[in-house]
């Protein structure tokens, strides 16, 4: 590759979007769409199931494939080390809606100068929501003193 080609490379890639292989498509459309308020802009049905789906969150989308049966028992660890960082305007607002929706986040916490707040999905990909902070680092978030009950 020459130094010339790196900017046009760079130019012509648009967004990022993770394909996560799931167990249950009905049970990750649950946490993700009715949990998360995802909307699934394009799907698959293969033999009238759905087996890939589109999603979109803002400005973020994912992918979802349902394994077939075959493949569950292939040794694949699905979620181990992978992490998804959706960056928000206001990561404690999201830490209370998805309480709304009967989803149990942890408990909120500075690091890196942004409030994270975390789940993990049915097949135990690690979801993060993240705002940017002036909060010192470490610092554990406590609805008392963000006036709520």
């Amino acid at each position: 590759m020459t130094p010339d080609s790196a900017p046009a490379t760079a130019a012509n890639v648009q967004q990022l979007v993770p394909l996560l292989d799931v167990t249950s498509m009905s049970r990750s459309l649950e946490f993700y769409e009715r949990g998360l308020g995802f909307t699934v802009k394009n799907r698959w049905i293969d033999e009238g199931v759905l087996r890939w789906c589109w999603l979109e969150l803002g400005g973020a989308a994912l992918m979802l494939q349902e394994l077939r049966p075959e493949r569950h028992d292939a040794g694949v660890e699905l979620g181990a080390g992978v992490g998804l960082n959706f960056t928000c305007r206001d990561a404690l607002a999201l830490y209370h809606e998805f309480r709304g929706r009967g989803l149990e986040p942890e408990r909120p916490f500075v690091g890196n100068r942004m409030w994270v707040v975390g789940l993990r999905d049915p097949d135990g990909y690690r979801v993060y929501f993240e705002s940017f902070t002036e909060v010192p680092e470490e610092t554990l978030y406590s609805e008392a003193e963000h006036g709520r009950p």
